[in-house]
């Protein structure tokens, strides 16, 4: 039977932690409200009243989406070159990564199975992939659009190589923290065995993590297929740069058309994800 508590409990007892709460509270208003200014946020402008006439006036324009049948065939080959964009360079980033993630991840060291401690030669190429990653995924991919571009010249190859350089930084270091965080049992009695860090990646620490590992690649996929659209406004190809010529003419019909496109894409992706974690789950 629970106790009855009295009604004037909760006044005398209030909550113990209300102080640090409206402390962090305070704290953060005071840190974001100078971050606001600089940044000139003014979310009244969104309610003015021409602001809010352009917006419909703008939106309007959407309806009905642009469907012809030369329109949808232009349609449908600048989606498969934004997913093809998209999967060569997450493919190409996998093969940097990879490797970079065996030479990173701590827990595959050889060295380290006798002392704790790794050796320095192993130490400093460690640290030298590391900061690698760190450099690749600090530039972000449409920088290197804008850089492949100059260099390449206009059109998907400047995509793919925007994405393989970026997303092979952040794969490199997402999958070292996930394998970091795996049960370790199984990759270190491989090793100790005498099994090289390949073996010891493939047979003991990834089988703990795949599921974990084929979720987080389909999402950067997703995010690739994302980033080769908006790498498209800089001339790198796909349903971006048509984007950029339709929003030019003001072809709102033809707009609400891609962005549907990027919805289904989108969705698509996360049903890849969901039907390969539950394969492996």
């Amino acid at each position: 039977m629970r106790p009855t508590v009295p009604r004037g409990a909760a006044a005398r007892h209030p909550d113990p932690a209300w102080r640090g709460r409206v402390t962090m509270a305070a704290l953060a208003l005071i840190l974001l409200w100078p971050m606001l200014v600089v940044s000139e946020f003014k979310p009244a402008v969104l309610f003015d009243w021409q602001s809010l006439a352009a917006t419909g006036h703008f939106l309007a324009g959407f309806a009905p989406p642009a469907h012809s049948a030369e329109f949808l065939q232009m349609l449908l080959r600048e989606t498969w070159q934004t997913v093809a964009i998209a999967s060569a360079g997450l493919t190409l980033a996998l093969l940097g990564a990879i490797p970079a993630t065996l030479l990173v991840t701590e827990r595959l060291s050889i060295s380290r199975l006798g002392t704790g401690r790794m050796r320095p030669l192993a130490t400093l190429l460690r640290q030298s992939v590391r900061w690698s990653l760190v450099l690749l995924r600090s530039v972000p991919e449409l920088v290197w659009a804008l850089l492949f571009v100059r260099i390449v010249g206009l059109g998907p190859t400047a995509g793919v190589l925007a994405i393989a350089l970026t997303y092979c930084g952040m794969l490199g270091k997402v999958y070292a923290e996930i394998l970091e965080s795996s049960e370790a049992q199984a990759s270190d009695a491989l090793l100790r065995n005498g099994a090289s860090r390949l073996s010891a990646l493939l047979y003991g620490a990834l089988p703990a993590s795949a599921s974990e590992l084929v979720s987080y690649t389909v999402y950067r996929w997703e995010c690739a297929i994302r980033g080769s659209v908006v790498m498209g406004f800089v001339g790198a190809g796909g349903l971006g740069q048509r984007m950029d010529e339709s929003m030019k003419m003001l072809a709102g019909g033809e707009v609400a058309s891609m962005l549907l496109v990027f919805v289904l894409l989108v969705a698509l992706a996360d049903a890849v994800s969901k039907m390969l974690r539950k394969r492996l789950g």
